[in-house]
């Protein structure tokens, strides 16, 4: 395989089998009405994102950061501490490795302490390469030749250091760039920042870095970090993971969580004024409900950053008090409360402001678009919720009217018993399940909060690590939510990421949590089929819903919807017809256009994309990342009347050109 920017510059249109068994062939009807008086607008903010800091998503993922636990703090507070990933290179008679409790930050105070008993002279001799410590980063680090590499790190030492930098292969053998760091005692008595750059004259995907010497004395090592230089505007995200997402186009991101927010324990919880300030001064935190460290480098602003990065509103989720395991009592939530508001003024607040100063020192001067926040994750059912909640609310609706305020409960069936902008629906379960949950919201009240469908996927059987039939499923209840975008304010798929060296147990589960939208090692990715369904859905934001009428015997497997877009790339004006064909019958839909202007709606520029595969349970993967993608071709025949044939177990989108003035203009030039 190539790397990972390589399969993502795959475009999504190649060629490939949609071959599946034909049972039997059925006739369908789809009248859509296409008169500008019958629309209705689906909201801006229909199709979003939402990360979660899960199966290592963002710490060896989406954040370029290459080192793991660079600051030694994976094991908690106490000394000795567990240094894991790092290792130690030299035997005990050369070396001898430990922490202890000398950083100079306050916030994290675990540091690496190297006793080298070796020099290059004596009766002790060092070995060649040298002794001292090396991390292999996140299941490897990708180095690249030709890519530069910054090399950061404090020291401090009772003597001169003689330090070598150097990316190697994963047994240490072959350097991929090195650089020699040295100082005189003097130079090094107290803790030293030292930067160094570093170029890869070769490439190895599963490399490793090595700060090594053969100098004896005692070294003291903290906050090692290595990132790659060719980050997404030098701001930290991977360009070909943060490419995957700004090709979803979406209109808002949710962060960071998720199950991630709450934490089993209170003290494990992400807490945003943690995550900021300058990187080697965060103290990072062990998320407990996905059971890894992470070094918070992605942090509150760099979320912030990522969601203006991508053109999308921020949609923060914080903690509202309450764990998997503890709640905090309503009269005791106030410092919460005041968390809350304090992160909002580090996100809104002019640049003089307390906490707008701190985002300032950071780079970003001006305020940040945050005009939504949720209130906790899943936390309805608590017995603190409503109480805590309400506090919540009553303080952020007088210092920030304007901002929307998410509730964890579910008012899809019934109405809320607390004022909210919004309320969140989430729904995990089987494909036939979530097929059949397209009309969940026909029902739902006109009036009162918008529903946010923050997160939806089909797991378990169906889907195993990202299936053909997941996707079908999904796509079948996303045409549901979008005929409903009256009350549908937003939607985004869960988990985003998948690193596939960690695929975290469900809960109580005894399953790993299938499937992610992109999965990814060191170097390469891929988008599932669920990931492609969602690509079929960002025009939908900001468009108009055309009423639609689908007459068909396959009532509970066939499902369609009809919107009109402008592409911002031709500035034509579309009609896209979407079907999910959730049967083993091929479909032959004729469709028909009401309201239309006889010459407005013809063959040139207009597409059709299909979405299948020869089994429903075809997938993709790092070996065959196209084995289930778009196909898009150009439609043979069009008019207000069409005929076209929809395949079994299939996702097919009609794009027709509605622009009567280049239709006129066509015509104007056959008859000259």
């Amino acid at each position: 395989m190539g790397s990972r920017s390589a399969v993502f510059m795959v475009l999504c249109f190649l060629l490939q089998s949609s071959a599946v068994e034909v049972v039997a062939t059925v006739n369908a009807t789809l009248n859509v009405d296409a008169s500008s008086s019958s629309g209705s607008p689906i909201p801006d903010t229909f199709f979003g994102i939402f990360f979660e800091e899960i199966n290592h998503a963002g710490a060896g993922g989406l954040w370029a950061e290459l080192v793991s636990n660079k600051g030694f703090e994976a094991g908690g507070p106490n000394t000795p501490s567990n240094i894991d990933p790092w290792a130690i290179i030299g035997s005990a008679s050369h070396i001898n490795v430990e922490t202890d409790r000398t950083s100079l930050f306050d916030r994290n105070k675990i540091a690496l302490r190297l006793e080298v008993l070796c020099n290059t002279t004596g009766d002790n001799i060092c070995p060649a390469g040298g002794v001292g410590v090396y991390n292999p980063g996140f299941w490897g680090m990708n180095i690249e030749q030709g890519k530069k590499y910054k090399v950061v790190f404090f020291v401090r030492s009772t003597g001169s250091v003689n330090l070598a930098v150097s990316l190697t292969g994963s047994n240490g053998v072959g350097s991929l760039a090195s650089a020699k760091i040295t100082g005189s005692a003097s130079d090094v008595s107290n803790w030293t920042k030292v930067e160094t750059i570093l170029e890869a004259k070769a490439t190895d995907h599963n490399a490793r870095l090595q700060l090594t010497t053969t100098t004896e004395g005692v070294i003291w090592l903290d906050q090692v970090s290595a990132m790659p230089q060719d980050t997404y505007k030098q701001h930290g995200f991977q360009t070909d993971l943060y490419g995957m997402l700004a090709n979803m186009k979406p209109r808002f991101i949710r962060f960071p969580g998720g199950c991630f927010v709450e934490g089993e324990r209170l003290r494990n919880a992400f807490r945003w004024n943690k995550t900021v300030g300058p990187w080697e001064e965060r103290p990072g935190h062990f998320g407990d409900v996905w059971m890894y460290w992470t070094d918070d480098g992605l942090g509150y602003f760099e979320f912030l950053q990522l969601a203006e990065d991508l053109g999308a509103l921020p949609i923060w989720v914080f903690n509202s008090g309450i764990s998997h395991q503890e709640q905090v009592n309503t009269t005791a939530v106030l410092p919460f409360v005041q968390e809350a508001l304090d992160g909002i003024e580090f996100a809104r607040g002019d640049a003089t402001s307390k906490w707008g100063s701190l985002r300032a020192a950071m780079g970003h001067p001006e305020p940040f678009d945050l005009k939504y926040v949720a209130v906790g994750n899943e936390d309805c059912e608590k017995k603190n919720y409503r109480g805590n909640y309400l506090k919540f609310y009553s303080a952020i609706r007088s210092a920030y009217p304007d901002i929307q305020i998410i509730s964890n409960c579910d008012a899809s069936s019934q109405p809320l018993d607390h004022p909210a902008d919004l309320y969140d629906y989430h729904v995990y379960t089987n494909a036939n399940n979530l097929f059949a949950r397209a009309t969940v919201f026909d029902r739902a009240s006109r009036s009162g909060p918008k529903a946010f469908v923050s997160e939806y996927a089909v797991i378990g059987t169906d889907a195993g690590t990202g299936s053909l039939k997941a996707a079908l499923a999904e796509a079948g209840f996303l045409i549901g939510l979008e005929r409903n975008s009256d009350v549908v304010h937003m939607i985004s798929y869960a988990p985003l990421f998948v690193n596939t060296n960690d695929r975290r147990f469900v809960c109580v589960f005894v399953l790993r949590w299938n499937p992610d939208a992109i999965v990814f090692n060191s170097y390469q990715l891929y988008g599932t089929p669920s990931y492609w369904v969602q690509l079929f859905f960002w025009e939908s934001s900001g468009a108009t819903l055309l009423k639609a009428s689908l007459q068909s015997t396959l009532s509970n497997s066939l499902t369609a919807s009809a919107i009109t877009w402008k592409n911002p790339v031709d500035g034509n004006n579309y009609i896209r017809i979407k079907v999910v064909n959730f049967d083993a019958n091929t479909v032959n839909l004729h469709i028909s256009f009401d309201g239309l202007d006889p010459n407005t709606v013809h063959l040139s520029g207009s597409s059709k994309t299909l979405l299948t595969s020869s089994s429903l349970t075809d997938e993709n993967s790092l070996s065959q990342p196209n084995k289930v993608v778009p196909i898009q071709s150009l439609l043979q025949s069009v008019g207000r009347e069409v005929n076209v044939v929809v395949p079994p177990y299939s996702f097919t989108s009609f794009d027709f050109l509605n622009n009567p003035q280049i239709f006129r203009f066509l015509l104007l030039m056959y008859k000259d």
